[in-house]
């Protein structure tokens, strides 16, 4: 070609294909022909996004802006490498002004408020999510943005009407059925939360939270057999899932296997050395095995993690009362009760 738009459609051809280098190459080539040309830059910018090369792609679609100070479409490709790198408000930034240049666009507003969703700001991500579905009442990640930040306010019931409404519009999206089903568990209905858990293991079986979740649904109903194999797939597949060795050791507690509670606790803790609650478990293990010296220390252990730890003290208290030491006891018991007086009398 001798003109830079060739270059830039061939670009795009080769974007579609899949192949960005070449398609890096002719945008490249379009630009070095006319340095002027905001689309190559913001098409490049796209490629160089596909490839992993953030930095250059945030620089070609600056060049796009700066060429073209109304390109929306520049400033949300920029805000989604934004968001992609973690930097939330500088996304926030960018939809804002793309959508100040083009008010209707659903993806902007989808974009802007999961950007507000990761940064805690729930009701501006709720009015976002709101005002993508209005403009494109199909956008079924709009309805999963809102349901999420539903849930994260604990109002699961409109959460599910969410989820449920993507599952209406893309029935094949495993993380849909996930989060319904996580939902559903948490107000009390774990049948219809296994349903929804097991479809989406159906659609994606290397879902290790879908067979940690599904597990714990199976240890509320009684039925630990199933709820020990869910949480050991879920550690097959995702080793370091801290929850599914605690929730696996528990269950083997209650079975009355303590060395193998005492196994998963162990390795839940070399996995995540902060985690209060394996330490708390250990240590009502090591209780149980009349191990109270070891169980003292998990128990000190938990506390220095969490200092609010009512449970930790009482029982803390309870091995020091099996080693004779009173005093030390006594302490514990009134430290449990100052902290949560409802769970400790």
């Amino acid at each position: 070609p001798s003109n830079a738009k060739a270059y830039n459609e061939r670009g795009v051809s080769y974007a579609t294909l899949g192949d960005h280098k070449k398609a890096i190459e002719n945008y490249t080539q379009a630009i070095e022909i006319d340095p002027d040309y905001a689309l190559a830059y913001r098409n490049r910018g796209f490629s160089y996004g596909k490839l992993d090369d953030h930095a250059k792609a945030i620089e070609d679609f600056t060049q796009a802006i700066k060429i073209d100070p109304d390109y929306a479409l520049a400033y949300r490709n920029r805000g989604i490498l934004y968001a992609k790198l973690g930097d939330h408000k500088k996304a926030i930034e960018d939809y804002t002004k793309a959508i100040e240049i083009e008010p209707k666009c659903a993806a902007t507003y989808y974009g802007r408020g999961f950007s507000y969703a990761e940064l805690g700001d729930r009701s501006k991500a709720i009015e976002d999510f709101t005002q993508a579905i209005e403009i494109d009442p199909k956008l079924a990640a709009a309805y999963r943005g809102r349901g999420k930040s539903y849930a994260k306010l604990d109002d699961h019931k409109k959460a599910i009407e969410d989820y449920t409404q993507a599952i209406e519009i893309d029935p094949n999206d495993a993380d849909f059925y996930y989060n319904r089903g996580v939902s559903y568990g948490i107000l009390g209905d774990r049948s219809q939360g296994i349903d929804d858990l097991t479809q989406a293991i159906e659609i994606d079986p290397s879902n290790a939270e879908a067979y940690n979740n599904r597990g714990f649904s199976y240890a509320e109903l009684g039925d630990y057999s199933k709820a020990i194999e869910d949480f050991t797939r879920a550690i097959e597949i995702d080793p370091k899932l801290v929850a599914a060795y605690v929730c696996r050791g528990s269950l083997y507690g209650l079975l009355g296997d303590h060395s193998k509670a005492i196994e998963d606790y162990t390795q839940a803790i070399k996995i995540d050395p902060k985690c209060a609650a394996a330490y708390y478990f250990r240590a009502s293990a090591y209780a149980v095995l009349d191990d109270y010296l070891k169980a003292i220390e998990d128990y000190t252990k938990a506390i220095e993690l969490h200092p609010k730890f009512a449970e930790a003290y009482h029982d803390r208290g309870n091995s020091y009362l099996a080693l004779g030491d009173h005093l030390k006891a006594n302490a514990d018991f009134a430290k449990a009760i100052e902290i949560d007086p409802n769970k400790c009398t």
